[in-house]
C-alpha cells in the first residue's frame, strides 16, 4: 500500500530538541504534501502549543491535540471530535489519589484547550515549556473547581514522583472511565476512556477514507505507542522510550538529527 497520509508526534519528534523546526524537516514536509500525501500533526499539545510551531511547519489542515482527544482544522477552526473525561470520573480518580498520594495535584483542561483550570499550587511547580502557557494564567483553584466540568485532559502531577512513579499509583487504584497516558513532560495525562493517539488517528482516517495500511507514523514517547502500532507503518525516534520502540516496525535517526525528515526523503526517493 502506498502511504496517503503521515501522522507524527511533535516533541522530541518532528521538532529539535530547541523546539524548532529544522530546514530539512520543513522541506521534507513540504516534498511529501506535494506528493499528495496527507501530513497530519499528533500531538499532547493543546491547539494554542501547536499554532506557536504551525508555521514553520506548514500545518494548515487537520491535526489530532490532546493525545487524540480533539481533532480539529486549523485553517477552518472545524472540529470533528472532542473526548470528554467526565465530572464523576475525575472526582473519584482525585479523591483517591489525594488519599494515596499526599501533595498530587490537579488540572482541568477545558474548552477546545483553551480554558486551564489548575489547583491551588500547580503554578508553583510549572514552566512555560509544560503546556505552553505561561504559570500565572494557569488559576488557583479549589479540587472542587477543578473536578467540576468534564476535560479534553485532566493532569495528575507531584512535586516529588516522576510520572512513571505516578503511573503506578494509578492504576493500583483500578478505576474505571479513563485512560492514563505520559508524554516526557512530568505530570499524567488522563483521557477519556479508550482515547488515545491511535483512537484520534481512527477516527481522522475514516472522516478522510484513509485506511490504516496507508498511515506512516512517528513517535518517541509512551503515548506514542498505540499510535505506532496501529499505522500500517510505525517509526520510533532513536531516542525513544522503550514502549514507543517496543510498539514500532522500524527505528530512524534522533529528532535532533532529523530522523522524521531521513524517513520522508526515503520514502520519497529524495535521499
Amino acid at each position: 500500500m502506498p502511504v496517503r497520509l503521515i501522522a507524527t508526534d511533535l516533541d522530541g519528534t518532528l521538532l529539535r530538541p530547541d523546539l524548532s523546526v529544522s530546514t530539512r524537516t520543513r522541506a521534507a514536509l513540504d516534498a511529501a504534501r506535494a506528493a499528495g500525501i496527507g501530513v497530519v500533526p499528533v500531538t499532547a499539545r493543546q491547539p494554542r502549543g501547536l499554532r506557536l510551531i504551525a508555521g514553520a511547519a506548514g500545518f494548515t489542515e487537520w491535526a489530532l491535540c490532546g493525545n487524540g482527544a480533539h481533532g480539529l482544522h486549523l485553517d477552518t477552526g472545524e472540529t470533528l471530535f472532542e473526548a470528554h473525561v467526565q465530572e464523576d470520573v475525575q472526582r473519584a480518580l482525585a479523591r483517591l489519589m489525594t488519599e494515596r498520594v499526599p501533595g498530587v495535584l490537579f488540572v482541568s483542561v477545558r474548552q477546545g484547550g483553551e480554558v486551564f483550570v489548575a489547583q491551588a499550587g500547580y503554578a508553583d511547580l510549572a514552566h512555560f515549556e509544560d503546556h505552553k502557557r505561561h504559570p500565572h494564567e494557569m488559576g488557583n483553584f479549589s479540587l472542587e473547581e477543578v473536578v467540576a466540568q468534564p476535560s479534553l485532559k485532566f493532569i495528575v502531577r507531584h512535586p516529588q514522583l516522576t510520572p512513571r512513579e505516578l503511573l503506578s499509583q494509578v492504576q493500583a487504584l483500578e478505576l474505571p472511565g479513563f485512560a492514563v497516558t505520559h508524554s516526557g513532560a512530568p505530570f499524567l495525562e488522563v483521557l477519556a476512556q479508550g482515547v488515545s493517539k491511535a483512537w484520534g488517528l481512527e477516527r481522522l482516517c475514516a472522516h478522510l477514507g484513509v485506511d490504516r495500511s496507508e498511515v506512516l507514523a512517528f513517535g518517541d514517547a509512551p503515548n506514542d505507542a498505540e499510535m505506532l502500532a496501529w499505522a500500517g507503518r510505525g517509526v520510533a525516534m532513536a531516542h525513544a522510550e522503550p514502549e514507543a520502540k517496543a510498539a514500532a516496525d522500524e527505528l530512524t535517526l534522533t529528532n535532533e538529527e532529523d530522523g522524521v525528515a531521513v524517513v520522508i526523503e526515503r520514502l520519497l526517493g529524495l535521499d
